[in-house]
């Protein structure tokens, strides 16, 4: 059985123990039996379990600065009194292509002031990305790469 649901299932069964089912004693459960997991991960098999969870959460924490920068930079831009921006669209060679990576990752560029995901292409190889300041294509390129795309890679592969 997935061990999602093991935690889920205890969690439910924390909650009947205690005959409290709000969310924060739904959560309080969750963790507490993620904590009862971890100490018969190697008997269960969740040593996995658990590390996704934190590459996950490292996308998470990634993704929430990466907002906050673009959103200060672009805030920067604007104000800037001579806006010497250069606009446009360009392409990026996807590694990751699962349909809910691509997702994923299109919807994290598209939440990130500054940038947009437009489209993919037909073989799921290639997306197109509007930026707000395309002056140094290569470093946005590399940017995503070894940020949400890596990110993306380690948390569900």
């Amino acid at each position: 059985m997935n061990l999602y649901v093991v935690n889920l299932l205890l969690a439910m069964a924390w909650m009947t123990l205690t005959d409290s089912f709000s969310l924060g004693n739904m959560i309080f459960g969750f963790v507490l039996s993620a904590a009862a997991l971890s100490l018969i991960r190697e008997q269960v098999g969740s040593v996995g379990y658990f590390s996704k969870i934190g590459r996950i959460l490292s996308l998470l924490i990634l993704f929430l600065y990466e907002l906050v920068m673009s959103a200060v930079r672009v805030a920067i831009l604007v104000v800037k009194p001579n806006m010497n921006l250069k606009p446009g669209i360009f392409a990026y060679q996807l590694q990751v292509d699962r349909d809910h990576e691509i997702t994923l990752l299109a919807n994290l560029i598209t939440l990130t002031p500054g940038t947009l995901s437009v489209d993919v292409s037909e073989d799921r190889s290639t997306l197109y990305i509007h930026a707000l300041d395309c002056s140094d294509v290569d470093q946005i390129r590399k940017d995503i790469a070894e940020g949400f795309e890596r990110k993306i890679l380690e948390a569900f592969r």
